[in-house]
């Protein structure tokens, strides 16, 4: 098992194909996991010599409040405060996924909200002490392999198909021990993750 040579995959629909094999596989793992993170790990470290943890970056900008949809999902009242937090997970120089996470701080304890305020930590390590349950509500992929045809509509005329850098994305509610979902996440999954993976085949 060797890890998939991404520029090789422009050039060849087989190898493409097999890629999409490893979208699916992992797309699968998610929707069993309860945490995002901790599939990343595990996911990593089955074909990465040199593993590291999975570690987060954090994103700073504008924040971004919850519309009245994601508060009506995380049955908010209407003064209840949500916290926007946004990172790039990744393993190594890799980046796997970008997260845009909207959690309610009044269902985390102190100790959890010092940590997702003063650090990197990716929000399911975090959390990992709740026992948190993921619900994913939505998913959406972005790329397929197309018989040879260009992998988006944004490609050029008698562009190679390649892979572009966003391949799927999730979107999840995580709930407490009590019922009550005390986050929504949005991530974004990379075409790096097609490093990784139990099923890579050698690319020659």
């Amino acid at each position: 098992m060797t890890r998939l040579n991404l520029s090789f995959l422009e050039h060849d629909l087989a190898a493409r194909q097999r890629a999409f094999a490893l979208l699916e596989a992992l797309n699968a793992r998610l929707l069993a996991s309860h945490s995002a993170t901790a599939t990343l790990e595990q996911w990593c470290a089955e074909t990465s010599d040199n593993f590291s943890a999975i570690r987060a970056k954090r994103i700073c900008g504008a924040d971004k409040p919850a519309s009245r949809e994601q508060r009506q999902r995380l049955q908010l009242g209407a003064d209840e405060i949500v916290v926007y937090r946004r990172v790039e997970l990744a393993c190594g120089e890799r980046v796997l996924s970008e997260a845009e996470n909207w959690y309610v701080p009044s269902r985390l304890n102190a100790d959890i909200n010092r940590v997702l305020e003063d650090s990197d930590t990716p929000f399911g390590r975090a959390v990992t002490g709740l026992n948190p349950i993921r619900k994913t509500f939505a998913v959406e992929i972005f790329w397929r392999p197309d018989c040879g045809k260009p992998a988006t509509a944004s490609d050029r005329p008698g562009a190679r198909p390649g892979i572009p850098e966003r391949l799927f994305q999730h979107r999840a509610l995580v709930y407490g021990e009590d019922g009550l979902p005390f986050s929504e996440v949005n991530e974004t999954y990379t075409r790096e993750i097609l490093a990784f993976g139990p099923l890579a085949p050698s690319s020659r």
